[in-house]
């Protein structure tokens, strides 16, 4: 049977005192004093014997039972006790002094941890986005305070219900944009899904995205933009044909009529006719822009497009920078509009400046790119680049750049108007995938 540390150190202490309480007997045995006074004092001997051992004993293992209670503290998640006497110059003391060093280090994580975990639930209680946490099982393990609104229910009654259950089960199959019947009301989400680990377990994280309210405000915004724009536009040509209406009745119940009749009539009615052919070239704009086409997809050799539409301005001369063959599946009609589109607007800003104008492309990883650029004098405002029926030239539609960026944008392109960095004027780059889906 193994003997236990305390009795191991009480058999060393005992050990280490009796050869010097043998030799003591012996002394005594052969000393001529009277047999009881020896005995008595070898009896105290074997007394201070034991006592001492007793004592190193203790001396040994009250410091090893402190550091126990110590670290049971610390398994407790109890940080507030120390050691005393630590010291680095001991043994014992260096023990304590790390020992209290990392009580002062697991409470300092205790306390980032709570604040941490103070902070998530913050957010998680104030972000308008519903939040799902499943475990491995498919139960319902978190759940913030848009997840209840949406679920038309409060934690309590929620935890541990399956997506089933909680009307999910398709949300979380199949993520993306879905309209959702949810019992705190129905509308159309952004369904995300990610996959995490707790405890060691697999867990899904789901996240729904309510998305009415933004296309609402989004859609309101832009019926207020529409009616703003129509209403600009009808006043304009509205204001002066009732104007000069009036005028001309008024000419014509003129009794006796003025001798320059006529030649007021035709003047107000070349008026009038200029006003209306502007308000109708204003709505075939609109019509264009509104009822844009999808594109019809088909080879296409951008270089050759781009040498093509250069060759069609013949008011400034066209710099052609040539690049690499470039073949893409585009519409090629729709992409023709917008480089001449891109490049009449190069040109008559060169026009101000009596710059020059360039045109090249070629391809960036899995993209082609053309790029047109003029030394006139510059790209108007950022803001106001693609707003439609935006425009400072006279005459202008404002339809051209919101037109272009419509087809690229339709073609999973962009497109980007920007200042040269080589000196005055603007920069037009249109991106296109190279491969399409058909």
């Amino acid at each position: 049977m193994a003997l236990s540390h305390d009795r191991r150190i009480q058999l060393l202490a005992l050990a280490g005192g009796a050869p010097a309480v043998a030799v003591a007997g012996l002394f005594l045995a052969r000393c001529a004093w009277p047999w009881p006074a020896a005995l008595g004092l070898f009896a105290g001997l074997l007394a201070a014997w034991w006592t001492g051992a007793l004592l190193a004993q203790r001396r040994t293992l009250r410091p090893l039972q402190t550091l126990s209670n110590l670290l049971a503290a610390l398994r407790e998640g109890d940080f507030s006790f120390r050691g005393r006497d630590a010291d680095r110059d001991d043994a014992l003391g260096s023990v304590f002094l790390e020992l209290n060093t990392l009580a002062d280090l697991l409470q300092q994580q205790r306390v980032g941890a709570l604040e941490a975990t103070a902070l998530l639930r913050a957010v998680m209680a104030e972000i308008p986005a519903a939040v799902f946490a499943f475990d491995g099982e498919g139960r319902l393990r978190l759940v913030n305070r848009a997840g209840e609104l949406a679920l038309g229910r409060p934690s309590e009654r929620l935890m541990g219900s399956t997506a089933d259950e909680v009307g999910l089960q398709g949300a979380l199959a199949d993520p993306g944009v879905h309209d959702l019947a949810l019992p705190g009301g129905a509308g159309r989400f952004d369904v995300r899904r990610s996959a995490f680990r707790q405890g060691g377990l697999p867990h899904t994280l789901l996240v729904l995205n309510d998305l009415t309210r933004p296309l609402r405000e989004e859609e309101r915004q832009a019926w207020q933009r529409l009616v703003r724009v129509l209403s600009h536009e009808f006043n304009n040509s509205l204001a002066p044909i009732q104007s000069l209406s009036g005028s001309l009745a008024a000419l014509v119940r003129r009794e006796p009529p003025p001798p320059d009749l006529r030649e007021d009539l035709l003047a107000g009615l070349e008026v009038i006719a200029s006003r209306s052919g502007s308000l109708q070239r204003f709505l075939e704009a609109y019509a264009r822009l509104a009822k844009l086409p999808p594109p019809r997809k088909e080879p296409l050799d951008l270089g050759a497009l781009a040498r093509r539409v250069a060759a069609l301005e013949t008011r400034v001369t066209v710099k052609v920078d040539p690049g690499p063959e470039v073949s893409l599946v585009a519409d090629g009609d729709q992409v023709q509009q917008v480089l001449v589109n891109l490049v009449k607007n190069a040109a008559e800003a060169s026009l101000e400046t009596g710059g020059g104008l360039a045109v090249a492309w070629g391809r960036d990883g899995a993209s082609a790119w053309v790029a047109v650029e003029d030394e006139g004098p510059g790209p108007p405002p950022a803001a106001n680049l693609f707003v439609p029926f935006f425009t400072t030239k006279p005459g202008g539609s404002g339809i051209g750049l919101a037109l272009s960026r419509q087809i690229a944008e339709a073609h999973g392109g962009s497109l980007a108007l920007e200042p040269r960095d080589e000196g005055p004027g603007a920069r037009a780059l249109l991106r296109l995938p190279i491969a399409q889906r058909a």
